[in-house]
Order: C-alpha cells, then structure tokens, then sequence
C-alpha cells in the first residue's frame, strides 16, 4: 500500500488530493513541519521532520515523502507525476510528447511561479500581512508573478487544461502551487482565464475531499 508522510497543512496536500484523484487506497503518516513546535526533539514530541524516525525516511527533513513498495520518494510535485504515471488513467501523459509537457509545466511551475507564491503564503502564515515588511513582501512577490502569469494566461486561450483536453498531473500540480498566492485576488482577477482554470481543478471533487480533511486539522500545535 502506498504510504504518504506529512500533515494535509503542508506540501503533503498535493500528493493526498493526486491520491484522491487516483482513487488510491493509502496509509497516512502525520509528520509535523519542526518549526510547529517549540522542542522538535523533546520527549514525547510528535513526529515530526526532527525525528530521528523521519529522517531515516527523508534525510532532507522535509514533507511530503512516499513509500510505495520498495520505492522512497520525496519532492511533491516529482511525487506527483510518478503516481500518474504509475497508476495510469488520464491524469499522465497518452504521449511521450505529453509527458514532456507535463514535466515541463511542472519545472516551470517549481522554478518561475512557487518561488513568489510561496512567501506569499508564509507572509499570512507567520501573521505579517498587514505589517509594513509583510506588505511589501507580498507586492514584491505579485510584481514578480506578473510575466509568468501573463505566459499561462495566453496560454490559456481556448483552453480548458494546461495540457490536451483534460485535467492532468500538470493541473494539479500547477493549481497547488498557485493556491498559495489566492488571498491576492486582484492577481486572479486581472487573469480571467486563470480564475476559470483553478476554479475547474478546485471544484473537482478530490480536491474538496482532500480540502475538507485539511481544515480538520488544527493550525496550532
């Protein structure tokens, strides 16, 4: 059975809604982010990307991992593409061509959008939005995601997916990634083929499922 390390309140999020997609059976294994806690290697602690227990999983102490068969993985979005691609279905590549688009959206993805996004996300996380430095963090971040905001809106023109004509590990990947700059609605509004798009991935009933198990989880530790 395919094992997923890490909390739904992480990067873990992305490989439980693929999970879902996929309609695949797993066991879930809780392992906290060690900035959540005060003494990530106290007694008692939870488990939790510190522990001596994950780091024989992940030595790089972060989450999500996999374990599935005799394959360890890390990476979300790398983790993404191998399950499509294990398990078949609509969600990999038909095509040696497609699964070169997948991946590449996917890099471009890692590399010109989550950079931004991701201190977005951390800005409002660590409670600094409406501070002067949180502030402008968040407008240099949305400066930044202007060109490739601008590329995968063209891009999106008489398109309904990133890639041929239906939802696929590219998506996904790329919805997940863009979540994190959602409190920066002017940025959506001023790309209306994006809004349309990430509401299609987000209106999937997977992501729902995976989004509902998420908010169960509590924000403090």
């Amino acid at each position: 059975m395919l094992t997923i390390y890490g909390v739904y309140r992480s990067r873990a999020s992305r490989v439980y809604w693929m999970a879902g997609e996929l309609g695949l059976e797993f066991q879930s294994v809780p392992v906290l982010q060690a900035r959540r806690l005060a003494d990530p290697l106290a007694p008692g602690a939870p488990l939790n990307t510190h522990s001596p227990d994950f780091l024989a999983v992940n030595p790089m102490g972060q989450i999500p991992s996999i374990r599935d068969g005799d394959l360890v993985m890390h990476e979300s979005l790398a983790i993404n593409l191998y399950l499509a691609r294990r398990y078949g279905g609509p969600l990999s590549g038909n095509t040696v061509e497609e699964d070169g688009l997948l991946t590449m959206w996917t890099v471009w993805a890692a590399t010109e959008v989550e950079p931004h996004t991701v201190k977005i996300v951390l800005t409002y996380d660590n409670g600094l939005e409406n501070s002067e430095s949180g502030r402008q963090t968040i407008a240099v971040a949305c400066r930044s995601l202007r060109r490739p905001l601008k590329v995968l809106e063209s891009h999106l023109v008489g398109r309904q997916w990133i890639v041929g004509d239906r939802f696929t590990a590219a998506d996904l990947n790329l919805a997940e990634v863009l979540r994190y700059a959602q409190s920066e609605e002017a940025l959506f509004q001023a790309h209306p083929n994006i809004k349309a798009w990430i509401e299609r991935c987000q209106s999937r009933p997977a992501y729902k499922a995976m989004q509902a198990t998420r908010a169960k989880e509590p924000i403090e530790v």
